[in-house]
């Protein structure tokens, strides 16, 4: 499957994009990135509980993961997801 990274994770990645094995849902694809990329990269993108953090928008082929099954969204090996930080403006 392939992740997208984007503005402030794509920093703490230092990847645009990577290609990784299949993870069954998207909290596992997370925990796999977190290990992955370390501890400031977990905070980030899980909360306390080790669900996605309400500060990440998480698009699995173009769809947010609040109108799917959130963190135990099913993925597939041909999936795209896309890793976005929540972006406050006022």
């Amino acid at each position: 499957m392939e992740v997208l990274f984007f503005a402030t994770i794509r920093n703490l990645t230092g990847e645009k994009e990577l290609r990784v094995p299949r993870a069954a849902t998207v909290r596992a694809l997370l925990e796999l990135l977190a290990t992955r990329y370390g501890e400031r990269f977990r905070r980030k993108v899980l909360d306390e509980n080790g669900d996605p953090s309400p500060e990440l928008i998480v698009l699995v082929n173009g769809h947010h993961i609040a109108h799917l099954d959130g963190g135990d969204t099913p993925l597939a090996e041909t999936d795209r997801i896309s890793l976005f930080p929540v972006i406050g403006g006022g």
